[in-house]
């Protein structure tokens, strides 16, 4: 398909880090709009410094250059746009909606098919976020009870190219959005639409500790707000564990 909107996808085989790979290019002065696919990543990275495998060819793993005009604590607000993209590209693919899990997941019948891990990246003409997306498409060790692929969960076969062109369709018109108020607004709402994690009974595991309670909101900057123990607590980092109807809070 012809590509619209700003986007330069350059292809490897094989690399390191996608996401290394483009904050490099991001201090040298690249714009954005610059992208990066590789068929397969030595050294994949998730959030809280995890790795992220899969087999050549296998899965959608790419990072883009991005510059809004957000501020850095509203790095959580260009999740939104990326994950809406990559979840409306999987509907478009693969013909199944994803969920989305608070911060950075996707999930089909609640098991991961996607992750994206964001970063910001100080360069000499002003910040820029990097955003990172691993999408499951063929390969997935089912062994493992909290993942899936779009094959595995549909019996589609989606090709990564064809996957990334569809979500940077996706991408193009929601990546204005972030440069105003209203636009931020307008995509706060389509998040919180898909936003699986709101209404759940949670655990939030945290750097000095575990809180328990239920997903109530998404602030403006993208933190999640989490009732427990009679009050409104503001999560900005932390892993989130959807808890199953028999797990006690």
């Amino acid at each position: 398909m012809m590509l619209s909107g700003p986007w330069r996808v350059e292809t490897v085989e094989e690399i390191d880090s996608t996401n290394a790979w483009l904050a490099n290019q991001a201090r040298e002065g690249a714009g954005e709009g610059l992208v990066l696919r590789a068929n397969f990543q030595r050294q994949g990275r998730g959030r809280m410094a995890r790795t992220w495998t899969a087999p050549a060819n296998s899965s959608l793993l790419c990072s883009l250059l991005l510059r809004p005009a957000v501020s850095d604590e509203q790095l959580q607000v260009v999740v939104w746009a990326v994950a809406l993209a990559a979840r409306a590209a999987v509907e478009r693919c693969g013909g199944v909606a994803p969920t989305l899990k608070w911060p950075n997941d996707l999930l089909i019948d609640g098991r991961k098919v996607a992750g994206i891990l964001t970063e910001l990246v100080a360069t000499p003409a002003g910040p820029a976020i990097v955003a990172g997306i691993g999408v499951n498409c063929t390969a997935v060790d089912l062994t493992v009870t909290t993942a899936t692929s779009i094959a595995a969960a549909t019996g589609h076969d989606v090709e990564p190219a064809t996957l990334l062109d569809v979500l940077l369709d996706e991408l193009t018109v929601r990546r204005p959005l972030l440069d105003s108020p209203e636009g931020l607004a307008e995509l706060r709402t389509e998040y919180r639409a898909h936003l699986a994690t709101l209404g759940q009974r949670v655990r939030v595991e945290l750097a000095d500790g575990v809180m328990r309670g239920v997903a109530v909101d998404v602030n403006e900057t993208g933190e999640l707000v989490v009732a427990s123990e009679g009050r409104d607590h503001v999560v900005n980092v932390g892993d989130v564990i959807h808890l199953r109807p028999e797990e006690t809070l």
